[in-house]
């Protein structure tokens, strides 16, 4: 490993957050001299944020907790367009009304993680909107498309995946490297940012914009990749048999959310713990020298962390607690995620593979019937063993609820309403 000075790039090198740097030494040394504004995008493709975004996020946490300055770029014009880094086709275009809905989803997300306000190391949001939605097309073109290489654009990652499985790539997608990179130039000239970050899809991307930046404005700008992260077993982080592992508590609980990173694999945990939580590194070395039984101890640490950086000390605590109460007491936990029922269906029988779907284990009925088939399904800790079995005002627990299991660790509480 590089020997590193700066407090920055120690702490994101010692922790794992480095893939790739345009220019180590000369960050480096800018890192101890000046306070560096650097920034990271972040599209409305959707109402939250979700796993696969946070070490991003932490990244600018890590930015500003080392005495820098970090910029959230907001993507409401590059939303517009459509980022085809990693995707096999075209993303749906959004409407103004959604991308707004959007916008507001995940905007509350960063506030837990930075410390916005002025002061040469307060944290901005700003959105690429307002300089994107204005540019006179011609002009652009003349003033910043002549600095692209065709030539070269079609050797990106993100075109030649399309090309090379000879899926559409659509001329609107191919402008988004260019408008990233504009974006760079335009903070460069708004608020002094020279340091770009993202995930490793997006270093093309990013070194054009440096690129631009030094053609047209004679700027020195940086660019800083993150590792891909998949787990251990390959799977794109994030990403569950139920659907995204999202941010935002109305779209997953802090007890889900809390179980997803306890059933963390077992060779993942520590990287995880440098990656996603603040304990100190002689620390985690000590729950990585734990085997066995043991390690679970860490993985509870893990998700204890984890969790209380995206929803609170209190919410993690809680679902801390819930876990143990339901699975080392065999309880049935009050702070078990819920799902309200009208009890009017209740009486009429609420099918095992409807409520499944409900609770949001599975996306469809047919999952839920091979989770059946498997024995993965319980009610009231009962294994189901018929996929017609229908949930009724007599499954009723004395805390009037039903406790509905997808194996040994996934549970929600049927309330009727």
């Amino acid at each position: 490993m590089t020997t590193v000075k700066s407090d920055l790039l120690h702490e994101l090198k010692t922790r794992g957050y480095i893939h790739q740097c345009t220019d180590e030494a000369a960050l480096d040394k800018l890192a101890q001299t000046e306070t560096i504004t650097g920034y990271i995008g972040f599209d409305c493709t959707a109402p939250s944020l979700h796993v696969g975004n946070l070490v991003s996020i932490m990244l600018l946490r890590k930015l500003q907790q080392t005495g820098h300055r970090p910029i959230v770029l907001i993507g409401g014009g590059t939303t517009k367009v459509g980022d085809p880094s990693g995707k096999d086709e075209a993303r749906k275009l959004l409407d103004e009304a959604a991308i707004g809905a959007n916008i507001a989803g995940i905007e509350s997300v960063f506030s837990k993680f930075l410390s916005f306000g002025s002061g040469d190391r307060g944290s901005v949001m700003v959105n690429n909107a307002d300089w994107l939605e204005e540019l006179n097309y011609i002009d652009f073109l003349r003033n910043y498309g002549r600095h692209f290489s065709v030539n070269r654009m079609l050797t990106y990652d993100s075109v030649k995946l399309r090309l090379d499985r000879e899926q559409s790539l659509s001329f609107i997608e191919f402008n988004y490297q260019v408008l990233q990179a504009y974006d760079f130039v335009e903070l460069f000239r708004r608020q002094g940012c020279r340091l770009q970050m993202g995930g490793s899809d997006q270093w093309g991307n990013i070194v054009g914009g440096i690129e631009l930046g030094r053609r047209t404005a004679s700027a020195e700008l940086f660019g800083l990749t993150t590792p891909l992260l998949t787990t251990s077993s390959g799977a794109k982080m994030g990403k569950t048999a139920a659907g995204a592992v999202w941010l935002n508590p109305d779209m997953l609980s802090p007890y889900d959310y809390w179980q997803f990173w306890r059933n963390a694999e077992d060779s993942d945990v520590t990287r995880f713990l440098k990656l996603f939580t603040e304990l100190p590194l002689d620390e985690i070395a000590k729950l990585a020298a734990l085997e066995g039984a043991e390690q679970n101890e860490a993985k509870k640490i893990l998700a204890t962390e984890a969790t209380a950086l995206v929803h609170g000390r209190d919410a993690a605590d809680r679902a801390a607690e819930t876990a143990r109460t339901t699975f080392e007491q065999g309880q049935t936990s009050s702070n078990l995620p819920s799902i309200e029922v009208p009890r009017a269906n209740l009486e009429k029988g609420l099918g095992v593979l409807t409520a499944s779907v409900l609770a949001g284990f599975v996306k469809s009925t047919g999952e839920a019937r091979r989770q059946v088939k498997g024995g993965g399904i319980k009610v009231n800790d009962a294994t189901v063993t018929d996929e017609r079995h229908a949930l009724s005002p007599s499954d009723l627990t004395e805390e009037g609820v039903i406790k509905l299991s997808l194996g040994k660790k996934r549970h929600a509480l049927i309330r009727p309403v």
